[in-house]
């Protein structure tokens, strides 16, 4: 059963969730937004994406562009669980996901890194 959570709640889990990245690796993010959606629309059912252009992709030419996004999806992640606990690790877990991707770190390697 999908969990009830209103927009406010959720927001505030996905910024504790960014609190708890390492210091390292937050400062070291640039050029990035993390933002709260309802859903993708193109692939309702996902629960983040990473728009953008990763950080070890970025060569010399890099600059004047807008900032790389890192959406959650509210509905497709209240839709999976079951309390509110699994919202905040779910949350988690997702921003942690995106995050690596704006490092550059593949599906492949969150998975066997347990953050698929």
């Amino acid at each position: 059963m999908a969990v009830d959570m209103p927009l406010q709640r959720f927001e505030e889990l996905v910024a504790s969730a960014l609190d708890q990245v390492p210091e390292q690796f937050a400062s070291a993010m640039d050029n990035v937004v993390v933002l709260v959606e309802e859903h993708n629309e193109e692939e309702p059912d996902i629960l983040g994406l990473y728009h953008g252009v990763a950080l070890p992709d970025r060569g010399h030419d890099y600059g004047g562009v807008l900032p790389d996004r890192i959406s959650i999806y509210r509905g497709p992640i209240l839709s999976i669980c079951d309390t509110e606990d699994d919202v905040v690790e779910e949350v988690l877990v997702t921003v942690v996901h995106e995050i690596a991707h704006h490092f550059g770190i593949d599906d492949a390697k969150l998975h066997e890194l347990g953050w698929g």
